[in-house]
């Protein structure tokens, strides 16, 4: 007989209060409870005598007031985005990063990139931002600039040494999660993009539940082509789906290699039942392109340099601006003047 899991809580309480920890009970709850969780917890009539009475009643309730703060605090970004994939190793810091540059093409456009990928977060060095430091002033934390238009924040910028593991739990994590929304000063953006770790867990959650209030635009999902990354994708757009976030496309990396002398093109990760296309047409969502594999794009990412600059005719770069205008019009923004040409 195959074990089971533990009877899961239900999805809708899940998305609907994912900060929020059940209270460790000392006792059955008893007839007539009004439910550890209610605002009558620990002081309605039938819990007197109750042996959690005192538990109840110091449980947290109600919504989190720091929410209508970080409402406030970003009223000035038009479009929140958040880069998601169920797989890890496909790509999505790296995407985010091209994503922002990108976007930071056009000098009339504010771009900010949050990293909430707590424990790897790679955002910085691929931005050419690796040793700066935050700055904390009366009005906030000041976001670190990659250029004039382009502000980032992550924990990599608060480590003592650019080594050091992060070994935190859930409620850390999502602590400093709302610290970066909460405290930093975005100030006026058009973008905000928000890398998240893979998965469908504790920062997934938290991002959802913070940004609910001030709108988030929508989610970028990103696969590669083989079935075994396409599996947690799919689990990835069901939680998309249950959370109420909006799917702007679907992009497949590490679709192909081109070779940078000759231009021919290898099936690096064969596309054995179809590839991302194939999944987003099986799914129901937009397929906002595929992106290549190229060797330059790993080295400018390690450089923290442009590659839109260094190297604007390749294939993968091509790729990567038709991704982004893809992503403009479902946005109902108009692509040109998105990406602008040259």
């Amino acid at each position: 007989m195959a074990p089971s899991l533990d009877v899961p809580e239900p999805v809708e309480d899940v998305i609907a209060n994912p900060l929020k920890q059940k209270p460790q009970l000392v006792a059955p709850e008893p007839e007539h409870c009004p439910g550890p969780e209610s605002e009558q917890a620990g002081t309605a009539d039938s819990c007197a005598g109750c042996p959690n009475q005192q538990i109840c009643a110091s449980a947290p309730k109600g919504p989190d007031p720091d929410i209508p703060l970080i409402t406030a605090r970003l009223a000035g970004v038009r479009h929140k985005i958040l880069v998601l994939s169920g797989k890890g190793g496909v790509g999505k810091s790296t995407l985010t990063a091209q994503l922002a540059q990108a976007l930071a093409r056009n000098p009339d456009a504010t771009v900010g990139v949050m990293d909430t990928d707590i424990c790897g977060p790679s955002i910085p060095k691929m931005l050419g931002v690796e040793a700066e430091t935050v700055h904390v002033s009366s009005s906030g934390w000041s976001p670190v600039w990659a250029a004039d238009n382009l502000a980032v924040m992550s924990i990599q910028f608060m480590l003592p040494n650019r080594d050091d593991a992060i070994i935190w739990r859930g409620p850390k994590k999502n602590g400093l999660i709302k610290q970066f929304l909460k405290d930093v000063e975005w100030g006026e953006l058009d973008y905000l993009l928000v890398d998240t770790p893979p998965g469908t867990s504790d920062e997934h959650l938290s991002v959802n539940t913070f940004l609910r209030e001030s709108h988030i635009e929508g989610a970028v999902v990103v696969t590669t082509p083989q079935e075994v990354s396409l599996l947690d994708v799919r689990k990835e757009i069901d939680f998309c789906r249950k959370a109420g976030i909006k799917i702007l496309g679907l992009v497949e990396n590490m679709s192909l290699f081109v070779c940078p002398k000759c231009t021919h093109a290898t099936e690096i990760f064969r596309a054995t039942t179809g590839g991302g296309r194939a999944l987003a047409e099986e799914m129901g969502i937009p397929f906002l392109g595929s992106v290549p594999l190229d060797p330059r794009l790993g080295m400018a990412c390690d450089f923290g340099e442009s590659f839109f600059d260094s190297f604007p005719d390749s294939p993968a770069c091509v790729a990567l601006k038709g991704v982004v205008r893809g992503l403009a019009g479902q946005m109902g923004l108009d692509p040109n003047e998105v990406v602008p040409e040259g």
